[in-house]
């Protein structure tokens, strides 16, 4: 079992930052890929990015790719998500999951059926 736990979640005005934080515990973090998903009201959970376990690779979203950036550190079992000039559409709830894949390609990682284990999700919203 992992069990992941989300924050730095807020309200924050359009064209300002927030950098969200996911702590693993559990079993070894390092043999996870990780990724982040958000869900807005009345819509499905989308895919924003994700990273292989060794973090050598990144996948992003088209709508947040060059706005947000993902990143991990296997010392401290965390994975961040770093979001730069949000626009009030990036308004959702920000989950971040884990999946353990052998070969962790981009389709897989970019499908949130793949990932085993979720936090319960914080909330970001941009006022324009």
């Amino acid at each position: 079992q992992v069990q992941l736990v989300e924050s730095g979640g807020g309200l924050v005005q359009a064209g300002g930052s927030l950098r969200l934080s996911c702590a693993a515990s559990g079993r070894t973090f390092s043999g996870y890929a990780m990724g982040w998903f958000r869900q807005a009201p009345g819509k499905e959970r989308e895919f924003v990015a994700a990273i292989s376990w060794r973090g050598g690779s990144t996948y992003y979203s088209d709508s947040v790719k060059g706005r947000f950036t993902i990143s991990r550190d296997n010392a401290k079992n965390t994975v961040y998500l770093q979001m730069n000039s949000l626009k009030p559409e990036d308004t959702a709830v920000y989950y971040c999951a884990a999946v353990s894949i052998p070969v962790p390609t981009r389709s897989r990682l970019t499908n949130n059926d793949e990932y085993d284990y979720w936090g319960q999700g914080t909330q970001v919203t941009v006022s324009s």
